[in-house]
């Protein structure tokens, strides 16, 4: 007899980790064999949950994964995403653990919550109670199943989310990254939106407030000046205050160093790219949330050739949306997949792209002309990511309204081509700073004197 103190009712809903733990205990017989490895028999390990929205995580997690490796050599690491993460990794020489078939797909989910480049992002977090559930119960079966040293988690909202929900369920020292703290509603006039907002809110708070150990250690991918200065909502503290008190700061961490992309030159000839042409590159990421956008710019690009003949657009659709969704045009490319886009971008006349942050932070770091779309009503886009370029002096945003008109995306995307780049220098050490921070967490010296 399993009774649950303070549950409440519908406990599958309110708890569903411990009701399908006790569940599947009932139901499963007798336990296999398994091994028991020695303590002392056993290697170094981590495991690196990297957020799956985009690849924009997938890239820093690596990052950081090769600092950490150069502070701790013998750390085997294993990664624990799905598609379209999972293909990047496993192409950069990464071990994909298998355990992650199991795991059910976030991109997925917020596309079909997605309209036409809009997506609420608070609203699609809030609804993906079970997918984060499912995917929990496949952390906890690895966690019980084998030995890591440590887990770090980039924006792992169901590990962090459950493990405060099931506390005992931790087994080794847990890292926290974000870039981005607190929902925000976008809305004016939504109180119900609010409302839900400052609760999700007020629960996070409540729950590092209970369990400050559950995470031995939480780091800000950015810089103190990027943490907004709004509240959490009526009554809870201001964002950047609580921040302070709740996280280390790491800068932003790129994966690449800027000055080996500085020759575009080469890079235009590495890449195919003529000397005598110019190159627009539009991009979305990893989703096929932005496939409208790239419609409205092909569907600019006429007009934008018309006034600058050598121009070339090339549309990246990513691996989620199909390339043959476009028309075919003369000077217009359309690519499925770029590995390490962010090397094309460098050497790019403009880039055009969603709101997301990786991307626009990277066109910042190599100093290249952009415009950028941010998603309606994403909060993270619209306001998090909007901020921070701001404190570079890069707020390149422009609404994806005014694509409705072919003439005013071509007109305004020529002349961000040729507008001067004065934006300011982005910190090219963030990922050293947070694998050092991690390697600390395995050290566990802090306390000694």
């Amino acid at each position: 007899m399993l009774t649950i103190a303070g549950g409440g009712h519908v406990t599958a809903a309110r708890d569903p980790v411990v009701f399908n733990r006790a569940l599947r205990e009932f139901v499963a017989g007798a336990p296999r064999g398994r091994t028991w490895t020695r303590a002392m028999k056993r290697p170094r390990r981590a495991l690196f949950i990297s957020s799956p929205i985009g690849l924009g995580h997938a890239q820093r997690d690596l990052a950081i994964a090769r600092e950490l490796r150069k502070l701790q050599p013998d750390l085997a690491i294993d990664w624990f995403t799905v598609e379209p993460a999972a293909t990047y990794l496993e192409r950069e020489g990464e071990r994909l653990h298998p355990i992650t078939r199991r795991l059910a797909n976030e991109s997925r989910h917020f596309e079909q919550v997605a309209g036409e480049h809009d997506l609420s992002a608070f609203f699609a977090l809030r609804t993906m109670d079970e997918i984060m559930s499912h995917n929990f119960m496949t952390f906890v079966d690895l966690m019980e199943a084998e030995h890591y040293d440590l887990v770090i988690g980039d924006e792992a909202w169901d590990v962090d989310y459950h493990y405060h929900e099931n506390p005992e369920l931790k087994r080794q020292p847990y890292v926290f990254l974000t870039d981005f703290v607190g929902c925000l509603p976008m809305e004016e006039g939504n109180e119900r939106e609010a409302a839900l907002c400052a609760d999700r809110n007020a629960d996070d708070l409540e729950h590092v407030a209970r369990y400050p150990y559950l995470r031995d250690t939480a780091i800000f991918v950015g810089n103190r000046e990027d943490v907004t200065e709004q509240t959490f909502g009526p009554g809870l503290p201001v964002i950047r205050e609580w921040t302070d008190r709740n996280f280390c700061y790491c800068g932003y961490c790129l994966p690449f160093d800027p000055r080996a992309l500085a020759d575009t030159e080469r890079l235009r000839a590495q890449h195919g790219y003529r000397s005598d042409e110019k190159i627009a590159i539009a991009a979305i990421g990893g989703t096929s949330t932005g496939a409208h956008l790239l419609q409205r710019i092909a569907a600019a690009f006429p007009r934008m050739k018309r006034e600058l003949p050598e121009l070339r657009l090339i549309l990246v659709t990513g691996p989620r949306l199909s390339t043959d969704a476009f028309e075919p045009m003369p000077g217009l490319e359309v690519r499925p997949y770029v590995h390490n886009l962010y090397e094309h971008l460098a050497c790019c006349d403009l880039a055009l792209v969603q709101g997301g942050l990786s991307t626009t932070m990277e066109l910042v770091a190599t100093r290249r002309p952009f415009l950028s779309f941010p998603l309606q009503r994403h909060f993270e886009q619209c306001v998090h990511v909007r901020k921070r370029l701001a404190n570079y002096a890069a707020d390149c945003s422009m609404d994806y309204a005014a694509t409705l008109d072919p003439d005013a995306v071509a007109r305004r995307a020529l002349a961000a081509m040729h507008e001067p780049v004065c934006y300011r220098p982005v910190e090219t050490d963030g990922a050293a700073r947070a694998a050092l921070r991690i390697a600390q967490v395995l050290d566990n010296r802090g306390w000694a004197r």
